[in-house]
């Protein structure tokens, strides 16, 4: 089996590469390496990669790539490049979300019809849905998001719902919810309030702290996306959530609990497009994928403090 992934050096691209060869696909990944964050942590991301005679990098953007070279041969592709982020979203920068997230995956999808892939796997966010008035979030509630981001992650959605009917693409979408673990972003919440401990100065904590999330393990989402990708009715959509939901004051407990590090909190005030609860119903998921997630917040956490307090970046699991 030959697979394409996008957006392979980044934390869950990663991940799931690995998974990947060790199910003994053979990996093309591709990978831009957008200045998001520095680049020596994602080139260490691929670092248990290198040398693997089953995968191959390839740096460039989905726009610039060679696609009909590069889907030449693919079997199935896993689209998971984006520009991340909510808070970041907003003003001048929303263009550049709208190169990333929706026009990319216009141009992927177009390339991947012409090729006739035979699966294309979206990741998708929560961030879809937005406030919602009632949880768990199910895979078929109202989606009307809260940020420029999640309103980017939606019309990708669209559009790969769009070339699964009207050109028959065989496709399906998986919704991730606050994913965590080893290889996260430096400007996530776990990685920032250890990070902030270890150099004894304070954690922000935007609001009151009793906003809630459903924080996934990455060693989940990737196996929840392997089954979408495999079982998933095509034009389907998967809630992929890991049912450890707490309040960010709950978390932070939980991480000194933890790690054994001491957090100093400033509260700032809430900021525009943080929704103040998310839950997946990972219903559909259990029952049409059988997932189910394995990893508590609890181990989770120590896991990743583990790796952050202890390892190199080049060799964090």
């Amino acid at each position: 089996m030959k697979t394409l992934v996008t957006g392979a050096a980044g934390f869950i691209g990663s991940h799931l590469c690995e998974d990947l060869v060790r199910r003994g696909d053979n990996v093309v990944g591709l990978d831009c390496f957008l200045g998001n964050y520095d680049r020596q942590l994602k080139e260490g991301h691929l670092a248990r990669l290198v040398g693997e005679t089953r995968f191959e990098l390839i740096e460039a953007g989905i726009l610039d790539a060679d696609l009909r070279s590069l889907l030449e041969g693919v079997d199935r592709v896993f689209h998971l490049a984006a520009l991340p982020g909510v808070r970041s979203s907003w003003g001048q920068t929303f263009a550049d979300y709208l190169t990333h997230n929706v026009m990319s995956t216009q141009v992927l999808l177009e390339a991947c019809k012409s090729a006739r892939t035979q699966r294309f796997t979206y990741a998708s966010s929560s961030s879809v849905y937005g406030e919602t008035s009632g949880l768990p979030m199910r895979d078929d509630s109202a989606t009307s998001p809260n940020s420029p981001d999640g309103v980017t992650k939606l019309a990708a959605e669209n559009l790969v719902r769009l070339y699964h009917r009207n050109f028959d693409l065989p496709t399906v979408c998986v919704r991730y919810f606050t994913v965590y673990g080893p290889r996260q972003r430096p400007d996530m919440a776990i990685q920032r309030f250890l990070q902030a401990g270890l150099d004894g100065t304070p954690i922000r904590v935007f609001g009151d702290g009793k906003q809630s999330r459903d924080f996934t393990y990455v060693g989940d989402i990737v196996d929840g996306t392997y089954c979408a990708a495999v079982t998933g009715q095509l034009g389907g959509v998967y809630n992929i959530g890991g049912g450890s939901c707490v309040t960010l004051n709950e978390l932070i407990a939980l991480i000194e609990a933890v790690s054994g590090v001491h957090l100093r909190v400033e509260r700032e005030e809430a900021k525009p497009g943080d929704v103040r609860s998310t839950k997946a119903d990972c219903g559909l998921a259990k029952a049409a994928l059988d997932f189910t997630p394995k990893t508590s917040l609890e181990n989770g956490i120590a896991t990743v403090s583990y790796t952050h307090l202890t390892l190199p970046t080049i060799l964090l699991v």
